[in-house]
């Protein structure tokens, strides 16, 4: 996935509100804008970090500068919770995640449990139909070790149940953790942040959904898939 328009480079001064950032751009300009990620983002706030934004210029934007990437631990890490679907979905149009591969037919957001919506719905005369739940990740503690959640999340495990209760219904349904940044070999459930999401993601696998970790290479022109790697949970 390219982005639309070079991102611009800035100096992180502080994230606020969890929907707000403080940045100095490399002509000494402070601005304001908008933080399209609502999780703590741990380990991607810490002031003085270089990031990249992207500029909108719709009047009907309150801050035309929206972040984007956050160079952190080495490496460039996407934090924009919006885009996770698109790169997903860009990866299964061109045949690149094996596992999900052979369908005739792919739609976006599509109704499903309980009062919810399904990320992707993969389809195909022949087979039955495929639910895809995709989860933005970027969080690490340990070297080459992605975790999710970050944070607690209700919602999170509500899916992991919906997700269970479609393969009850004889359909297959997948949860696709998207890494967002290259510097992971690994990704496992951060069970002492969110115990609960923890015995959902067990309920679910024990249920038969599949779980799968895409990682993803990127620079400030694009994000795009690089490869599969393990998820790291018994019953895998």
């Amino acid at each position: 996935m390219f982005f639309n328009s070079p991102l611009v480079p800035a100096t992180l001064i502080k994230r606020y509100k969890r929907f707000l950032f403080d940045a100095e751009l490399d002509s000494g300009e402070k601005i304001t804008g908008s933080c399209p990620n609502t999780g703590s983002m741990l380990g991607l706030t810490n002031p003085g970090s270089r990031i990249w934004m992207s500029l909108h210029d719709s009047p009907t934007r309150k801050y035309k500068h929206a972040l984007e990437l956050v160079e952190a631990d080495g490496t460039t890490v996407g934090i924009n919770t919006g885009l996770p679907n698109k790169i997903v979905e860009e990866a299964l149009s061109t045949g690149a995640v094996d596992p999900l591969n052979g369908y005739a037919e792919m739609k976006r957001e599509q109704r499903y449990g309980k009062n919810s919506r399904i990320d992707i719905l993969l389809q195909d005369p022949e087979r039955p139909p495929a639910y895809v739940e995709v989860k933005n990740v970027h969080f690490i503690r340990t070297a080459g070790l992605a975790e999710f959640p970050d944070s607690a999340t209700k919602r999170g495990a509500k899916h992991l149940d919906e997700l269970g209760d479609m393969v009850d219904a004889g359909n297959r349904a997948v949860m696709v953790y998207l890494v967002q940044r290259a510097d992971c070999e690994r990704l496992k459930i951060c069970r002492d942040l969110d115990s609960n999401y923890g015995k959902a993601f067990d309920r679910a696998i024990a249920r038969g959904v599949e779980a799968l970790a895409m990682r993803c290479q990127i620079t400030p022109q694009e994000i795009r898939f690089d490869r599969l790697i393990p998820v790291d949970e018994p019953g895998l």
